[in-house]
């Protein structure tokens, strides 16, 4: 009979060090020297070093990462307590999100059901900032016989500004009426669909969608998912929120032949509130489908909307 040897808490600090992200290699550093985070407090301060226990654990479960100047000499301060080699945490932090990427606007401001997305992304200890910023993204919205949302399918090329990024977040945003428990999501590749989060109230699911492995500064990502649907009501938009700049984003709408729009049009807003602007028609095409193409991304709100008959 084989046996297995389990992992050693100085072994798998050895690992988080080496790969990340910090919170990981935090958490394991934590571990193997069995302190507690009051008592880590207590070091801390002893050296000069005021940093909350709320603080130290939004950075151990990755709420939030350390990017103010005390901050990073709390982290350097640290590695000191935790016994750790110079710099073992503090290179695993990544580039300061307002020097290597602009901070991302807030789902409040992109989305109506906010309150539903926030909640779930928090269920699933999402960081405020993924790490992640979309290079290319193709969507294609299929509208079935019925006028109804049948699917979405994405292929998605994201690159990484901070190390350690072992996950994309995918968030959908169904019609009045969808049955969330009856939405299926699917990986077309390069990715595995992990835990999902659902709000029937308002439509929104959250879905994780894995990578192979964890991403360094600069690395990119290819993955294609879907989300099955065709359980809202007859279907009058599709809109899509970015909460970073950059990037080129497509977005084609193909209707059943039995059932085609009368008038397709597409738009774009700064925010889920404000009024639509860079409205322009669209012509359906001899497949009944219809695209919009945005070769800079801004931050804000994209759309097609059409009318039927």
């Amino acid at each position: 009979m084989g046996s297995s040897r389990r992992s050693t808490p100085e072994a798998e600090l050895a690992e988080a060090l080496r790969t990340g992200p910090f919170s990981a290699a935090l958490r394991a550093a934590l571990a193997a020297r069995g302190l507690a985070l009051h008592r880590v407090q207590h070091r801390l301060a002893q050296r000069g070093i005021r940093v909350g226990v709320t603080s130290l654990s939004y950075w151990q479960r990755g709420v939030r990462r350390p990017e103010r100047p005390e901050s990073l000499r709390a982290v350097a301060a640290l590695e000191e307590v935790l016994e750790l080699p110079p710099h073992a945490l503090t290179r695993l932090i990544g580039p300061r999100a307002t020097s290597g990427h602009p901070a991302a606007r807030p789902y409040r401001t992109l989305l109506e059901p906010a309150a539903a997305v926030e909640s779930l992304l928090a269920s699933l200890a999402a960081p405020a900032d993924g790490g992640l910023h979309t290079v290319i993204h193709y969507e294609h919205v299929h509208i079935g016989a019925h006028r109804e949302l049948a699917a979405r399918d994405s292929q998605h090329v994201v690159r990484a500004h901070r190390d350690g990024v072992d996950r994309y977040l995918a968030i959908y945003h169904g019609d009045p009426g969808c049955d969330t428990e009856r939405v299926r999501v699917c990986s077309l590749g390069n990715c595995r669909v992990g835990r999902i989060r659902r709000h029937g109230a308002s439509g929104v699911i959250v879905v994780e969608l894995l990578f192979d492995g964890r991403l360094r500064v600069g690395e990119t990502a290819v993955l294609g998912y879907r989300f099955e649907d065709g359980t809202g009501a007859p279907s009058h938009e599709y809109v899509r929120g970015f909460t970073y700049g950059g990037g080129q984003y497509v977005l084609q709408v193909g209707f059943d032949r039995a059932v085609l729009p009368v008038h397709c049009r597409r738009f774009a807003r700064p925010s889920a509130t404000a009024p639509r602007e860079a409205v322009a028609d669209l012509t359906l095409n001899a497949h009944g489908s219809v695209h919009l193409l945005e070769q800079q991304i801004r931050p804000g709100v994209l759309g097609i909307t059409w009318e039927w008959d």
